[in-house]
């Protein structure tokens, strides 16, 4: 008679499946908490210690750690092996069903060291390890959502394609909670000795960066993110490139308290503005490169409402939008009018958090770059100092000249992006290319530059698209000559002492 071993943390679907497998005639053995609960649904089973002929010791840490467990488990169905297990008075275990103790959930809520620790399982990973190790002739199932195809499969035999999914899938399973384990024990390191990500896909996506290039999303096991919580309500499937520059810009939108749009184009923005209403945020927004926006992805932090519905569809077509919510009219006239446009409903983003770029048979890793707005930190380096409009103005071109790839130049005036130069060699290229950009509408307002000035031709660029305060890091040998130009221009200058280069 075959048997089967039980001995799960999330009882989820544990007592339907046991029934199944008694009805398939297998004998069940089983732990702790899994043995009472199937004990009281009225299942005949048998406790792992009757087995082992050995108590449960140690508050419970030593239940299946013995050789009547795992030489039942490991044993390979040859001659040799059931000869010696028949010499052990060790029956063979045909079944593993087993799930872990929720380290992961447990210390999301901060506990202490010595609650996580009891929660590490140590009998339960050594169990799935063993079986999956020995797949040929023990069934593996890590995941109550797997119970019912399992039992279906027992009634004609479980095949080997399923035997070894079932086995790939437990070592992901121990693996992805080693690596929360170790996460753990790294909590607080930006950059511990060794990494261990474990990503489980989650999202295939219409093409990768381009159509011959496959491509999915991937999360961290365990994780869930705002991508998670996206709704599609209309238009084609997500690609790639959808995906990549909807990130740039959600997370953008969501640096602004106020009334917030975003347009992005190839990871950059194109425009940006905030204003009392999400109306005229967005009309400003799209006004800085109207373009630029065609094809781009809009990201809203308000909800979209019949009339900026209406804007957005009397506009060139975007290939993703994104906000808090819409009105039903919205949702129904995009789906009529826009129907390859992504129409998307999602929560904020999570902070960041590490960045990884591969680099050969590696990663690069960082911290992420935040934007802090600190004026008591800056330094106005100029005989002028801004008003209080520029002042606003100079944080929000430094914010989105952060979010912009580099060499960076923004020019914003009365809460609008007039002009971005972006992804240029040369400073002074993308200032010129950001007043061309503006045609004018930078008079009075802010430019903010990602890096320092090397040398004064980079800020006159951006003197002669007619903005009257800059924001810089600053850090340049030639900081002297850069002020000196400064003043000379009758502009008023904040130097951040912080850089923020985006490749």
């Amino acid at each position: 008679m075959p048997r089967a071993l039980l001995s799960v943390s999330d009882k989820t679907g544990l007592e339907p499946f046991a029934k199944r497998l008694i009805d398939a005639g297998y004998d069940l053995i089983s732990t702790g908490g899994t043995f009472r609960a199937l004990q009281a649904a009225g299942l005949e089973v048998t406790q792992v210690s009757d087995v082992t002929r050995s108590p449960e010791i140690l508050g419970g840490r030593v239940k299946t750690l013995h050789p009547n467990i795992h030489g039942g488990i490991l044993a390979k169905r040859t001659d040799a092996h059931l000869e010696e297990l028949a010499e052990q008075d060790i029956t063979p275990i045909d079944l593993v069903a087993v799930n872990l103790y929720p380290f992961r959930e447990t210390v999301a809520q901060e506990v202490d060291e010595a609650t996580a620790l009891e929660n590490i399982d140590i009998g339960g990973p050594t169990m799935l390890r063993a079986a999956a190790k020995n797949f040929p002739s023990v069934v593996v199932v890590s995941d109550p959502a797997d119970y019912e195809r399992v039992a279906d499969a027992i009634k004609t035999g479980v095949s080997d394609a399923l035997r070894l999914e079932l086995a790939r899938k437990a070592f992901a399973h121990t693996a992805a909670y080693d690596a929360a384990i170790v996460g753990w024990f790294d909590r607080g390191e930006v950059l511990p000795e060794t990494l261990h990500v474990a990503l489980e896909r989650v999202q295939p996506l219409r093409y990768g960066e381009n159509p011959h290039q496959r491509g999915a999303r991937y999360r961290e096991v365990g994780r869930r993110g705002w991508w998670d919580g996206a709704q599609q309500h209309s238009g084609v499937p997500l690609s790639y490139l959808n995906l990549f520059d909807a990130e740039a810009a959600w997370r953008l939108v969501h640096e602004f308290d106020e009334s917030a749009a975003v347009i992005v184009k190839h990871a950059n923005p194109c425009g940006v503005a905030v204003a009392e209403t999400i109306e005229v945020a967005y009309s400003d927004a799209f006004a800085c490169d109207p373009k630029s926006a065609f094809g781009g992805v809009v990201a809203l932090n308000r909800p979209v409402s019949d009339e900026l519905a209406q804007s957005i569809l009397g506009n060139p077509k975007a290939d993703v939008l994104i906000a808090p919510g819409f009105t039903q009219d919205a949702l129904a006239g995009f789906a009529a009018k826009r129907k390859n446009m992504r129409v998307l409903s999602a929560p904020p983003p999570n902070p960041a958090a590490a960045e990884y770029r591969r680099v050969d048979e590696g990663f690069l890793v960082q911290e992420p770059d935040k934007v802090q707005l600190t004026r008591n930190s800056w330094r106005v380096v100029t005989q002028k100092e801004p008003s209080e409009a520029q002042w606003r103005d100079l944080e929000m071109a430094w914010t989105v000249c952060a979010y912009t790839k580099s060499n960076a130049i923004v020019l914003v005036h009365e809460g609008r992006a007039v002009g971005v130069g972006a992804g240029q060699q040369s400073r002074v290229d993308a200032a010129n290319l950001a007043a061309q950009k503006a045609a004018g509408r930078a008079q009075g307002g802010a430019s903010a530059s990602d890096a320092f000035y090397p040398f004064r031709d980079g800020l006159e660029a951006a003197a002669s698209a007619g903005v009257a305060a800059v924001i810089q890091p600053g850090g340049s040998v030639r900081d002297e000559e850069i002020i000196e130009a400064a003043n000379e221009l009758e502009l008023a200058m904040v130097m951040t002492g912080t850089r923020h280069f985006r490749h």
